[in-house]
């Protein structure tokens, strides 16, 4: 059996990067998440669910300089020779030749030279994350992978940002560019409104909480670090599906729960609290159909995307599908590629 590393599986899809960006704050994830579309590609790191740095690769060093020429106005020793000193030492010539984070490299040379201090530099990541996010909030298709990065790791941080504020800001200012009136709640988006931690700080009505990690949890540890993006819950009377399923799912992203007991499902899948579930429809004793029933009721799964996985086609299978709220249908056999198929179009 042939497993694709996520890594090197590019499936290019549907985006939905609020909804990606919400799963990585209500995780207070640390890595690296990286987008990639036909075009340019997107990195975005994260450290308890803060924002680190963000970069686009296009017109990377432009970017980069435009916001140091606008910071040089007020810190006299960035002028025009520092500023092409950097470039000539730090912007790639050709891909051959590119450094692990070329641009936030630059930006530490700047502050071990002491021409900008690290407060400065945290300004100027705050503004080149405006833009890069800006830029990907509007991004409809691509591919991603989320995973720990040793050499960013390796590199001093300046700042630690509020993700969800950034995507207020952004989605505000292309609101703005694309004279769209505001209505109440538009700020309110999967990003502000996937957690109810209980240190979320009361805010007005229309107003998302404030994400803010737990103080007990702010230090990080390796086990953290290799946190997976997303538990799924596979329930399935035969242990060789499972198996199957778990293979399929890399494990630097998936979290894979499996469950051969239906009767007991329920109360397992309470203690995983999944992200997807994933139903075997043929089960002795109580089939799918019924457990998604069960599951639809209860408060904590009403919105849970749930999967009927099952050899039948025929139209009043999926009939009864729809009648007990599943959402999704995925036949037997299928291959990897399906299964990611169907798991990124409800999680993505």
């Amino acid at each position: 059996m042939n497993t694709t590393p996520i890594s090197n599986y590019r499936l290019i899809q549907k985006l939905h990067p609020i909804s990606l960006l919400a799963q990585l704050t209500s995780r207070h994830a640390t890595g690296c998440l990286r987008i990639f579309s036909e075009t340019a590609f997107w990195t975005i790191n994260l450290e308890q669910g803060k924002l680190t740095y963000a970069s686009y690769s296009d017109k990377l060093f432009e970017r980069l300089d435009s916001h140091l020429r606008r910071l040089s106005q007020r810190v006299p020793n960035l002028n025009s020779a520092t500023r092409v000193q950097m470039r000539l030492m730090f912007e790639p010539q050709d891909e051959s030749q590119s450094l692990d984070y070329a641009d936030y490299q630059a930006i530490c040379w700047l502050v071990n030279q002491n021409y900008i201090t690290a407060k400065q530099s945290a300004i100027l990541i705050e503004e080149l994350a405006k833009e890069v996010l800006e830029s990907f909030l509007v991004l409809k298709e691509g591919s991603y992978e989320f995973y720990p990065e040793q050499a960013w790791e390796e590199l001093p941080k300046f700042c630690y940002l509020d993700l969800r504020l950034l995507v207020e800001h952004c989605q505000k200012q292309l609101r703005t560019r694309q004279r769209i009136p505001s209505t109440p709640n538009s700020a309110g988006s999967p990003i502000s409104t996937a957690n109810n931690q209980s240190n979320a700080q009361p805010q007005p009505e229309n107003e998302p909480p404030v994400i803010k990690p737990n103080p007990v949890e702010s230090v990080q540890t390796p086990r953290l670090v290799r946190r997976s993006l997303y538990t799924i819950a596979c329930i399935d009377d035969s242990q060789t599906v499972l198996n199957s399923i778990k293979s399929f799912l890399d494990e630097n992203v998936f979290a894979v729960v499996t469950i051969n007991d239906p009767v007991k499902a329920l109360m397992q899948i309470l203690r995983s609290k999944p992200d997807l579930i994933l139903l075997d429809v043929e089960m002795p004793n109580l089939d799918g159909y019924e457990l998604c029933s069960l599951l639809r009721r209860h408060s904590a799964f009403k919105n849970t995307p749930i999967i009927m996985v099952t050899g039948r086609t025929g139209f009043i299978d999926r009939a009864k599908a729809k009648m007990v709220r599943a959402s999704g249908y995925l036949t037997k056999p299928f291959n990897q590629s399906d299964l990611l198929k169907m798991v990124f179009k409800h999680l993505g």
